[in-house]
């Protein structure tokens, strides 16, 4: 099943947006418009145009055809500003090189909400204080950030997003270094933000457990669209992702927490040498 859309005047959406580089396209005619509130999951393997659609709902890059907007309005004349007040992004490879502690990174998610130069407020040190507690980071915030590791920095960009507050959230490959019960609590707690996210994942089980809808990527098109049921199956991981794999439909599919799982299988062996 395509994806085709939804309501594009309602919160963030994508309409045919196309975007090439060295001569390649890289995201070919992609319309989405994910229901405000939801998580969207963008699946695909690698250079199927995820990280990419992602900058271009952002507006880090510009569709070279094609629109996306807020509420409607294309994101140029949403302008800057609003749109970082509205939108938070944590990229895969987030980093910097100024010597900054975890509390300090956590409140660059209030700067859009300042006027230039002006000092923090009470209300900037809530929400960079219940980010920290959010994202069991409250003991690390007189750390330097660079003295954590990887999924703890990870969870630091998570956290100057919240800090942020924002209405959409878009996020690329947040479980990247995270252990299994750092990548549950994560998007357990992504999954129950009042926030519009649109979240690209390498885990197809993950993607089942936590995301609405799933859009698969291949190739920088739109390949499948739907519930996590509707779109993880066998001969979709076949064809997208090349591999063998065996699929348990949820037990009760009109049970919003029952989803489908999935177990891949080694490749048959390759035949052995002949005897002369």
């Amino acid at each position: 099943m395509t994806y085709e859309g939804t309501d594009a005047d309602v919160g963030l959406a994508a309409g045919r947006v196309a975007y090439a580089a060295g001569g390649r396209l890289i995201v070919d005619g992609i319309t989405l418009a994910p229901r405000p509130g939801s998580t969207l999951g963008l699946l695909g393997p690698n250079g199927s145009g995820k990280s990419t659609l992602l900058r271009l709902l952002s507006g880090v890059l510009a569709p070279a055809s094609g629109v996306v907007t807020l509420d409607g309005t294309p994101l140029p004349r949403v302008g800057r500003r609003e749109t970082a007040r509205r939108l938070a992004v944590v990229d895969q490879h987030a980093s910097t090189q100024v010597e900054l502690t975890v509390r300090e990174v956590v409140a660059l998610g209030r700067v859009p909400h300042r006027r230039p130069w002006s000092a923090s407020t009470a209300a900037d040190e809530r929400a960079v204080q219940e980010a920290l507690d959010r994202t069991a980071l409250a003991d690390r915030a007189g750390q330097s950030w660079h003295t954590l590791s990887g999924g703890e920095r990870q969870r630091a960009h998570i956290a100057r997003a919240l800090a942020q507050a924002p209405r959409e959230l878009l996020l690329d490959e947040p479980t990247n270094h995270l252990d299994i019960q750092h990548q549950l609590d994560l998007l357990n707690l992504i999954a129950s933000l009042p926030v519009t996210t649109v979240i690209a994942l390498h885990d197809l089980n993950l993607a089942a457990m936590f995301c609405d809808e799933i859009l698969v990527l291949k190739e920088g098109r739109a390949y499948a669209h739907g519930t996590p049921a509707e779109v993880i199956t066998e001969p979709l991981i076949a064809d997208v992702y090349g591999v063998r794999a065996r699929v348990t439909p949820p037990a009760d599919p009109a049970d919003p927490l029952d989803h489908p799982s999935v177990r891949f299988l080694r490749s048959p062996p390759l035949p052995g040498p002949t005897a002369s």
